[in-house]
């Protein structure tokens, strides 16, 4: 029973790990809320596209202002002192609709969305542009082994590090299966990915500075560091206990931090 219980535990700790990563990630579409002209608009901003095509930001708006308001977009090459370029957005229906261009892999643009009616302008991201992405495709059955491997591994992480702190369980085969999963997922499936969608098989250390490269690498030493603490006796409690806890905050890194990047 207790054991059933720690797989919930840490199924419970996988799945919130899984999430916080997502909301909070650098590509995650930024949604938010202005009111304009005495009216609420909501929208939800793209910041990672594929690269086969340009990538479309749409705006809907309130009843109340369809027809009345216009839009642009002002972009730019990342990390460039290239000059804005300005794009006027099409009205259709009760949308605005403004088309970013392709990019190549991993090259990112900075773009603002403005909304005018007359004299009065609103930025829908504040001062700050937002940051976009591109990509190139990737094979969806890789890419979904990819992230099942990955979140199983931190599911098998989670569960040896709390076997760990019972002292009626033995961590070693939950550890074993954990790097294992680790070593599929993140050495042979995410370079693949990373090859697909940004030209490189890997930019972390000591090549770049990928955080998602760079927190796969770092795990995968923890629980090779943990395996290893056993090797002429029992395995250390301690070092996988340290393990688990290395993988849950690399989880917590958001994905896609200071990830692949266009040299412009």
């Amino acid at each position: 029973m207790r054991k059933v219980l720690l797989w919930i535990l840490a199924i419970i700790i996988t799945l919130l790990s899984a999430a916080y990563q997502r909301l909070t990630g650098p590509t995650y579409p930024f949604s938010g809320k202005v009111n304009f002209l005495g009216q609420e608009i909501k929208f939800r901003l793209p910041r990672s596209a594929e690269n086969t095509e340009n990538c479309q930001v749409v705006v809907s708006l309130p009843e109340n202002l369809v027809g009345k308001v216009k839009g642009y977009l002002r972009f730019k090459r990342h990390k460039t002192d290239q000059t804005w370029n300005i794009l006027a957005m099409e009205a259709e229906q009760d949308r605005l609709i403004g088309f970013l261009p392709k990019q190549p892999a991993a090259g990112k643009l900075d773009y603002y969305v403005h909304l005018v009616n007359g004299s009065q302008e609103i930025s829908l991201t504040g001062e700050k542009p937002l940051i976009i992405r591109f990509k190139g495709p990737v094979s969806s059955p890789i890419l979904l082994a990819h992230i099942i491997i990955m979140f199983l591994a931190m599911l098998f992480s989670a569960r040896a590090g709390l076997g760990a702190v019972n002292p009626n369980e033995d961590p070693v085969r939950l550890a074993r299966w954990t790097a294992l999963l680790f070593f599929i997922g993140g050495f042979i499936f995410g370079p693949i990915v990373q090859k697909m969608a940004f030209g490189t098989f890997w930019s972390g250390f000591p090549v770049g500075h990928d955080l998602t490269d760079n927190k796969s690498l770092v795990a995968m030493l923890a629980w090779i560091a943990a395996l290893a603490s056993g090797r002429r006796k029992l395995i250390k409690r301690g070092w996988v206990v340290a393990a688990a806890i290395i993988t849950l905050v690399a989880y917590l890194i958001p994905h896609s931090l200071l990830g692949s990047e266009f040299k412009w």
